[in-house]
């Protein structure tokens, strides 16, 4: 399976602890594809179907679904726990995403 940066994967998160976001359940690949092909690890960002609206979550649909991605719970995790690949984010949602990251992280 290709792993690459913006796609959507579905992602066992368990085990979690306290308020982090937990079950299996879509994610999208933050990191850049040349350490998603080098390294056994990715940066994902999860997702959630219920949200309010924080600054950090841009709203997605995908599968005829209205979801969230969840920028402020973005974690380092192992190749082993993506189970099959989804989707690809838009153009659009692209540009949303790296503007929240620019904006929480960087700015």
């Amino acid at each position: 399976m290709e792993l690459t940066q913006y796609s959507v994967v579905l992602v066992n998160l368990d085990p979690t602890i306290g308020s982090e976001i937990k079950k299996t359940r879509p994610c999208v690949i933050i990191s850049p594809d040349e350490m998603n092909r080098h390294l056994q690890t990715l940066i994902i960002a999860p997702m959630t179907s219920q949200s309010k609206s924080y600054p950090t979550r841009i709203e997605v649909k995908h599968n005829q679904k209205i979801g969230w991605i969840v920028l402020d719970q973005i974690r380092t995790i192992d190749k082993q726990r993506v189970l099959k690949s989804l989707d690809k984010l838009t153009g659009r949602e692209i540009a949303k995403v790296k503007l929240i990251i620019k904006e929480t992280f960087v700015d």
